[in-house]
């Protein structure tokens, strides 16, 4: 095969694979900005407020290290979701009767049909369970939208590696005499002399 035929077709390969990566990187990015709006949007509409900074909510030990940082805030975030999932809302639960596992506090309320106070508790434990759960699903989605940013950098950084290489392989093809050969033959008489 002709080396310059080879240079172009790898050239052309080369090409297709810049394509592919800027198509992965765009189609990445808007993943990352969809996940991101999408859950900053919707965290916003939830007005959920940190405690003030100083506050008695955040004196425990169990809140206040993970949750100062975020003091006054509104909860726009999936980091700051996290944290109040698990540092506010989680410490909360434990707390309560059962330690705050809803199918424990419904199972003894179920026994106890007549106990008001049991069944607020359940009620209580359910609002509490399903907030967290949800804020941890908000945090989870804005994970997946930083490693969607990351995989989009990471794409765009091949793409410009690849295009660079294609350049030089263009610029090869160019430089390469017309009649050269990939892979020369090599004459019988020095294949046998160097047997």
């Amino acid at each position: 095969m002709r080396r310059k035929v080879f240079d172009v077709l790898a050239s052309a390969g080369g090409a297709v694979v810049v394509v592919v990566l800027v198509v992965a990187g765009a189609l990445s990015m808007w993943g990352y900005s969809f996940a991101n709006s999408s859950v900053n949007s919707q965290l916003a509409k939830q007005q959920i407020v940190f405690p003030a900074k100083g506050s008695a909510a955040l004196a425990s030990p169990k809140i206040g290290p993970y949750l100062n940082q975020y003091a006054g805030q509104s909860l726009t975030s999936g980091a700051q979701a996290e944290a109040y999932a698990d540092h506010f809302i989680a410490v909360h639960l434990s707390e309560m009767p059962y330690g705050g596992v809803y199918s424990k506090v419904s199972a003894a309320s179920l026994a106890q049909p007549k106990n008001a106070q049991l069944a607020a508790e359940v009620q209580t434990v359910f609002r509490g369970t399903t907030l967290r759960g949800l804020l941890l699903e908000a945090y989870a989605f804005s994970t997946f939208g930083e490693i969607a940013l990351y995989a989009a950098i990471a794409s765009f950084v091949l793409a410009a590696i690849m295009a660079f290489l294609v350049g030089l392989g263009l610029i090869h093809a160019r430089r390469v005499p017309d009649g050269a050969e990939i892979l020369a033959h090599i004459p019988a008489e020095r294949a046998l002399a160097t047997v």
